[in-house]
Parts: C-alpha cells; structure tokens; sequence
C-alpha cells in the first residue's frame, strides 16, 4: 500500500495555478517586508525595530488630502452632508463607471502630463489598483507562453502581476550602469533576437516611466525609439506611467502620449497606458487602476474583464469630486513635487557624505543606492550576505538589486517616502554609522595585513566583521566603535 503524504494530497486537490510560486514571494523582495512585519520600528514602542524601506508609498502630502476631505464632507456618502447621495452611489453602477469619475481622472492625467496631451474619458478602464490593469492587458494581449520584452531592473511585482494567472513570460531587456541602465536600441534589438532563438514568441514591451526602481525618466529620443522599434515588430507597447507626478527635478516628465500625437505613422491600436493613484496621491489602499488603450477592441475586451476588479462607486464618487477640484490638484502636485524632492535631497546627500553614491534621478518614492564596494565578492551570493546584515543588524529593510533583476549585483532600491521626518533621520544615521563602521574595520584589517607582512608584533584590539554582526548588538549605533 502507498501512502501519500497529507501535504501532497492536500497539492492535489488544489489547482496548479493556486499552489505554484508564480506569485513571486520566493523573493529577498518580500522576505524583506516580512522581517519588517515580524519586528516594525516604532519611535517609541519599538525603536530597535526594522525600519521599512521597501515599501513605495508617498506619505509625504496625507496633510494636504485630509484638509481637503475636512473641507468636502459632502465628497462622502458616509458623511451627513453626503448621505443624501447614498441611494444612487450605493445601487449597482455598469463597468464603464462613474461618468463623472473617468472625467476627472482623464483630466488629473492631462493635468500631470502639463496639458500637452487630451485623454478621452470613454477609453478610462477602471481596475483593481495597477496590478489589476497589468494583469488585464496580459490576458488581452498575449497568450499562455508568449512573452513581454522588459528592461532591467524592474518591479519585482511584475512577475506576479503578469505571469502569475495568465501563463504569460517576461523575458529581460539587460541594461546596465555603464550609460546609467538606459534603454537603448541595441539591447532591446538584442533582446528581442534572443527570444527568437529561444522559439519564444514576443507579444510586446514592457516599460515603466517613471523607473522603477531606477527613479529615472525616458526622455523623448528614447520613447521614440521605443515606439519605432515595437511598430517595427508589429508587437505591443505597454507603458507604465504610475509615477508620472512624483518628478521633483529636471527634466520634466514626457509620456508616451506625447509620442505618440507627433509620431507620424504610429500604429495607434498598439500603445497602452497602465496608471493608478497609489503613487502620485499616496492611495494604494484605495485599489483605484487604470488602463488606458488606443485600441478600441482592447478598450472594449479590457471593461468586459474589469467586472473582476472594479473599483467601488463610493470610492469612485469621492475621487471624482476631489480631482475635480483643479486648485487642490495644482497645490497637491506642485507642494507633492516640492517635498519630495527635499526628502531625497536630505537622503542622498546625507549618503553621499560617507561616501555612498545613488544613481543620479528626479522621479519616484526611491532611489537607486550603489553598495557595490561593500561586496565581500562581485556576485549575488555576496549581495544576499550583505543584505541579510543590513535586514538583521542594521535593520533596515532595503530591497536588494537582485530581486529586481538587475544585472549588476551591489545596487539597492531604497523607498523614502513612506515615513515621517524623525523616523528617516533614524534611518539615514544607522545606514551612516554602519558604512563608516565598515570602512573602520576595513583599513584595520588592512593594517594588521601589512604589519604581518613586515613581521611586525602589533596587537590590534579589535573584532572581525563577521564577528562584530554575529554578537548581539542590533543597532550599529550603539556600537563603541562608532561612538569613539
């Protein structure tokens, strides 16, 4: 007789899909954000604890928006003011929306986009947060093994956003810190010829502009050669532009619309547009996504496929009646743009003064640290190693480059937007103190090399790294070393 053990008989009751790893937390990325959640900081509760810093929310402007619902209760159905309006939000409302909801996002997104381009509210497709959109258009475009082109790094989501349910591949477009990670034609030439070798059928391109977890922009030349290059392999170009207000600096946001109005022969029906507002207004929580097509056949199929995720009526109502408020936008924006930017100004300079360098950008809730030559080894073994001392001993949650596909190891996304000003002066002293520990005991191991060379008898007082990390010291800044 054969016995099966119950955890296997409990697989096989289950589906493939349900029980497969395609939802992407085998990752150091989400193993990040659970030691965050088994021990979080807290200023006064828990101070010792892990700070997160793998997290993108933009926390930085939640004044701005509760001074506006203060002065709106009539924007809610759940206020006295609003009750009135209960009946008509709370009944079923068809997939296309709220009319006045698709309005004003369509008009928040020509307002972000500097009112260079129009956005035609009938093509709004609502969705549950920008995972929903993503996973939309991957069940409108592509089959079960067909494939997007998307340039490294990249979101660490996109594997679980894309591929998870649909059966859909992502094969890597390598871009590297030579020129900055910048898309060039050459890679995604190259790539593209490479999926053709591997039989692997290309459906379209993936890009994120603003980068994550670059915090970089496309500027026009390269969205150009973006779209020249899928309408010469006839494929899709999906753009995700979720960060689009977070530009804090020079240069000024281009999105792909703008291309696509001057670019002469573009084949229209390829360009897709994925957007929500849990980035640009801090409101993940709220599920509000969005696909935007110019094909009018995905427009179509896309609203049909978003009876699984729609965004509430009650949701939709309160947004709508916020956005159409143009002067808070225009505050929000401009005040949003302002302290974001002073945030990581603090941060890289702060960095920058141990020695620590970023790469160079002006967009998004993160930037890009360079800890490269704190690597023991040039791999991702050695990244993994340093990374586990910066969750267990430093205890910051940064999410490290290999997670995000990288090709390089040592490079690091580091989220600053998600905290409060006390609690990043605490984060940005411990990741100081820790490189400048590691820099000390680094020219003392020097040291002791070369007296041991020149057989000179010099004791030295004090620890390896290895052995430093392994007592039970959790924080670098109570460490003597520093201190002195």
């Amino acid at each position: 007789m054969v016995f099966i053990s119950g955890n296997v008989q409990k697989q096989q009751l289950l589906s493939k899909i349900a029980t497969n790893d395609g939802h992407g937390e085998n990752s150091a990325y989400f193993d990040g954000w659970k030691a965050y959640e088994i021990d979080p900081f807290h200023l006064t509760n828990n101070p010792n604890g892990v700070i997160q810093m793998g997290l993108a929310e933009n926390q930085l402007c939640f004044d701005l928006i509760q001074e506006w619902v203060v002065n709106n209760p009539k924007a809610s159905i759940c206020t006295i003011e609003g009750a009135e309006d209960f009946k008509d939000i709370a009944i079923f409302q068809d997939y296309h929306g709220l009319p006045e909801f698709r309005q004003a996002v369509a008009r928040f997104m020509e307002k972000v986009r500097g009112d260079k381009v129009t956005f035609d509210p009938n093509r709004i497709v609502m969705s549950g947060g920008a995972t929903g959109a993503h996973e939309t258009l991957a069940f409108c475009l592509a089959n079960p093994g067909d494939a997007f082109l998307v340039p490294t790094p990249y979101y660490p989501g996109f594997d679980r956003d894309l591929r998870w349910r649909t059966g859909v591949q992502l094969f890597p477009v390598v871009c590297d810190s030579s020129n900055d990670f910048k898309v060039t034609k050459k890679a995604l030439e190259s790539a593209y010829g490479k999926a053709q070798e591997s039989n692997i059928n290309i459906k379209g391109l993936l890009i994120n502009n603003p980068s994550n977890p670059l915090g970089t922009l496309l500027d026009s030349d390269t969205l150009r050669d973006i779209v020249t290059f899928i309408n010469s392999k006839n494929i899709h170009l999906i753009c995700d532009e979720i960060y689009a207000a977070t530009v804090f600096d020079q240069p000024k946001f281009i999105s792909v619309s703008e291309i696509v109005e001057e670019h002469v022969g573009c084949n229209k029906d390829l360009i897709h547009i994925v957007y929500s507002l849990s980035k640009d207004l801090g409101f993940p929580g709220f599920r509000v996504g969005i696909v935007y097509s110019y094909n009018d056949t995905v427009v179509n199929i896309a609203r049909k496929m978003s009876s699984f995720g729609l965004v509430s009526t009650q949701t939709q109502h309160l947004i709508a009646s916020m956005l159409s408020d143009e002067i808070f936008v225009e505050k929000f924006i401009a005040e949003s743009s302002e302290r974001l930017g002073k945030r990581h100004g603090m941060f890289t300079k702060g960095l920058a003064q141990v020695g620590i360098s970023t790469l160079k950008s002006n967009a998004g809730l993160f930037f890009w640290m360079d800890l490269r030559r704190l690597l023991k080894e040039s791999t991702f073994e050695s990244e993994l190693e340093l990374w586990r001392i910066i969750i267990n001993e430093v205890r910051l949650n940064v999410s490290p480059g290999c997670s995000f596909h990288c090709s390089e190891p040592g490079w690091f996304r580091v989220c600053f937007a998600n905290m409060d000003d006390e609690t990043m002066r605490i984060a940005l002293r411990r990741i100081r103190n820790f490189v400048l520990q590691t820099k000390g005991l680094n020219s003392k191991s020097a040291v002791k090399k070369q007296c041991s060379r020149s057989k000179l008898q010099i004791s030295l007082s004090f620890r390896r790294m290895d052995d430093f990390m392994n007592s039970p010291v959790h924080s670098p800044m109570n460490s003597p070393l520093v201190r002195t």
